[in-house]
């Protein structure tokens, strides 16, 4: 069809050059103008044009603030404070200039430190078009980290919100040439001596480094991820191909803008297309999340798993106990019961949600087979920070509970070193999504990859007949059992957290044992009692109860030995994981 219409114009505008030369007419002229401007704006808006004009971050930021100017870009709930494209635009270029006044030019790093905003894109668009590299900070980083990351990545400039400044040291703050309150734009501290206005940008190429993003997962080692602009331009056209959107959807932002989930399809895609993007000023509670969308009436949501678990155990599974008539219905009509809570919670949402991605972790079978029955309209990606991040999708009529799909647009996956008993092997992946490398970390850069290119996940997994994946656990968290056998502790960390009361639970290896480590629903256990006969009575309760659940429903090598119970919540990275390393030597009750 595209083709056609093309040809006919372009036919159209021949046989009036030929007139024009013969008759000179202009009349002719300004006609055949206008059909060559018909021809150049269709082929500007043809999603074909699109996809393949797009390559960079710096095209990105062109194309969509031409075409979209007018389009709401972004918004803060129950607030005034707002962005068109247009307005984006113009404050990007003034705050670019500012950076190259004080000699910030391209490859010079520019740190971004703060909570989900307006302006955070802002920052990172006034960096990455002009050649900077932008360095976001997960605004949970402590204040040990942020030094490390800010020594570690060379940043000259920081911009950075009022409430996390404190965790900026002073010494921090005294090498940096620039220090700029994200949320004004005034500056925090400058270095006069810098103000040479010899900043010297540049239009990026597709593989110069757009972004380095410092992540140190569950297991405690920290690395900076290199990617290029290539890795996230070709993610966010992977993303559209995935799930389309368009210029009239609603995302509402509830994971960090630091991360490579929120960031590629968050911050990006919505400018790929065009779109809307609505943020809280205060962070996402449930009783403000509740509110806000019902307020914004969002189309578009990315979450981690944690989020919607938590809706089912803590509200929807209740609902249906404490009711006769959804009991009742559970047993009896259990599809027709799933459809009214489904269309319930999709209320709850806002009512016009269509696209409610779920990544960054495994979501429990349980809660997925829910909410495909309850037709909810979930979609479950997989990927890394390292792949910009996805690999593989799986959402419509294409979803498996405890699958994690197929491959994306233009990326490869494959199983590496196959158990031939299991089926089971290391996902590896190619594509142009794949990043450069680790920061100053040629060793490690060298480990992450297979001897013929393939990008190493450290993620086992099997393949169904019909091409889709299925994540066993992480190579890194896999324990060897005594007589050789693979042990996944996420299988049994499932059995254990599907258990009444349980919140969250993790599985240590100690002493040839396997050793849960426990937290409670809030209310479960009164601490107060602590040191009681009674409080002591419960805990002991509870510990049976959980070995006997859990030790007659995994085979006899994943048996756990002993449950342990502790009070706080375990630490988590951005996207809701628990560092286990930091729990190999915690000892609860």
């Amino acid at each position: 069809m595209q083709k056609y219409i093309i040809s006919s114009i372009c036919a159209s505008v021949l046989e009036h050059l030929s007139s024009f030369f013969c008759h000179k007419s202009l009349m002719h002229c300004s006609y055949i103008c206008s059909q060559i401007w018909k021809i150049m704006n269709f082929i500007r808006h043809s999603n074909s044009f699109r996809e393949s004009y797009i390559d960079t971050l710096g095209k990105l930021y062109e194309y969509s603030t031409r075409r979209y100017a007018k389009n709401r870009m972004s918004k803060v709930i129950d607030t005034e404070h707002e962005y068109t494209y247009e307005q984006f635009r113009r404050t990007c270029e003034m705050l670019s200039k500012r950076l190259t006044q004080f000699g910030i030019g391209a490859s010079d790093k520019v740190a971004i430190l703060a909570q989900n905003m307006p302006e955070w894109t802002v920052a990172l668009f006034s960096t990455v078009p002009f050649g900077r590299i932008a360095i976001p900070i997960l605004p949970e980083s402590s204040a040990n980290e942020v030094t490390n990351i800010l020594n570690h990545s060379e940043s000259k400039v920081l911009f950075v919100s009022k409430k996390l400044l404190p965790n900026v040291t002073q010494e921090c703050i005294d090498k940096l040439t620039l220090v700029i309150d994200i949320e004004t734009f005034e500056e925090i501290k400058k270095d006069d001596s810098k103000f040479r206005c010899d900043g010297k940008v540049s239009m990026p190429m597709p593989d110069d480094i757009a972004t380095i993003i410092y992540t140190s997962g569950t297991t405690g080692n920290a690395k900076g991820v290199v990617l290029s602009h290539r890795n996230l331009s070709s993610c966010v056209i992977s993303c559209w191909h995935s799930q389309r959107r368009t210029e009239k959807d609603r995302w509402l932002s509830i994971l960090p803008m630091s991360h490579t989930l929120e960031l590629t399809l968050g911050v990006l895609y919505p400018m790929f297309v065009g779109a809307s993007v609505y943020y809280m000023s205060k962070p996402p509670v449930p009783a403000l999340l509740l509110k806000a969308m019902q307020v914004v009436k969002p189309t578009t949501i990315l979450s981690v798993p944690l989020i919607i678990e938590k809706i089912y155990r803590n509200s929807i599974v209740p609902t249906i106990r404490k009711s006769r008539m959804l009991s009742w219905m559970d047993k009896n009509m259990n599809w027709l019961m799933c459809k009214v809570i489904g269309l319930k919670l999709k209320n709850t949402f806002g009512g016009h949600l269509s696209f409610f991605g779920i990544g960054g972790a495994k979501l429990d079978i349980e809660v997925e087979r829910f909410l495909l029955k309850a037709g909810f309209p979930y979609a479950v990606g997989y990927g890394l920070t390292e792949t910009s991040p996805l690999l593989s999708f799986t959402v419509g009529r294409s979803r498996f509970p405890g699958s994690i799909g197929v491959p994306v647009r233009n990326v490869e996956l494959r199983l590496d070193n196959v158990n031939p008993e299991t089926g089971e092997g290391e996902i590896v992946a190619k594509g142009p999504n794949v990043m450069l490398g680790y920061y100053k970390d040629p060793e490690r850069t060298r480990k992450a990859f297979t001897k013929d290119g393939w990008f190493r996940t450290n993620d086992l997994a099997c393949l169904d007949e019909k091409g889709r994946y299925f994540i066993k656990g992480r190579l890194s968290n896999m324990i060897l059992g005594a007589s050789g056998e693979n042990i996944y502790p996420e299988e049994i960390e499932q059995v254990i957290n599907n258990i009444d009361a349980v919140n969250e639970s993790i599985i240590i290896p100690r002493d040839g044992k396997l050793v849960a480590l426990v937290t409670f629903n809030e209310n479960a256990i009164d601490w107060n009692q602590e040191g009681e006969d009674e409080f002591f009575r419960k805990i002991e309760e509870y510990k049976s109860m959980i070995l006997n659940i859990v030790n007659k429903n995994v085979n006899r090598t994943s048996k756990v030995s002993a449950v342990q119970i502790l009070r706080e919540p375990f630490e988590k990275t951005a996207t809701r994981k628990i560092r286990r390393f930091k729990y190999f030597d915690v000892k609860g009750i």
